[in-house]
């Protein structure tokens, strides 16, 4: 599974931006710093992206920035946050419908009465997956003992994906920190592929 990548200097052109606007960006953490890639090329080092995410990202920021401010938008963009939500207003602000918060709750005998960011993103990736109808009811308890188990509690700040599959009707699910490199067994499907980072900037517009 490779990500295409996109130069500097095309980057440059398609979005319009300055060199400085890029590296003023990258100062203030609105673009990560693994994704300025740097590369031997014929004419020397080159610096290249991850080509669909920067471009994402960039359109973001031009969107928003005109409405916050630029340490509000890297505040949004930040893995994590120290916000925390109740049932009500999870359901209220539309991060994921009671159907989702109740199978969530059942399957992962979950009792506090509040949410952190981390269980907030599960029950969203949860609801898209649902939603969307990509997956069934048996897969989203697949993908929700993985995430409980193996992200929810996680303090690391790693940019995860996660990766839904299906083979001869037999699913799986993998959650990796680096997708540029995966590969699978002939007939092998990707169901679905959820990036994190992008979920979690999603997540938190519901409450900017």
């Amino acid at each position: 599974m490779n990500e295409d990548l996109i130069s500097k200097k095309e980057l440059l052109e398609i979005s319009g931006i300055s060199y400085g606007q890029l590296y003023r960006w990258k100062r203030k953490d609105l673009i990560p710093e693994d994704w300025f890639i740097r590369k031997s090329t014929f004419t020397g080092q080159e610096t290249f992206f991850p080509k669909s995410r920067i471009l994402e990202r960039i359109e973001r920021i031009q969107t928003m920035k005109e409405s916050l401010s630029l340490d509000e938008l890297a505040d949004m963009f930040a893995p994590g946050s120290g916000k925390l939500l109740n049932k009500e207003e999870i359901i209220r602000r539309g991060v994921a419908s009671e159907y989702t918060v109740q199978f969530y709750l059942e399957h992962t005998g979950f009792k506090d009465n509040s949410f952190q960011f981390n269980s907030m993103l599960v029950l969203y990736i949860l609801e898209k997956l649902l939603k969307s109808g990509d997956i069934s009811l048996e897969e989203g308890k697949m993908v929700l003992h993985l995430l409980h188990d193996k992200y929810e509690s996680s303090d690391e700040n790693k940019e995860l994906s996660l990766l839904v599959i299906r083979k001869f009707g037999i699913s799986s699910c993998l959650l990796v920190s680096n997708t540029e490199d995966i590969y699978f067994e002939n007939d092998t499907k990707i169901i679905s592929a959820i990036d994190f980072s992008k979920c979690s900037e999603e997540l938190k517009i519901k409450w900017v």
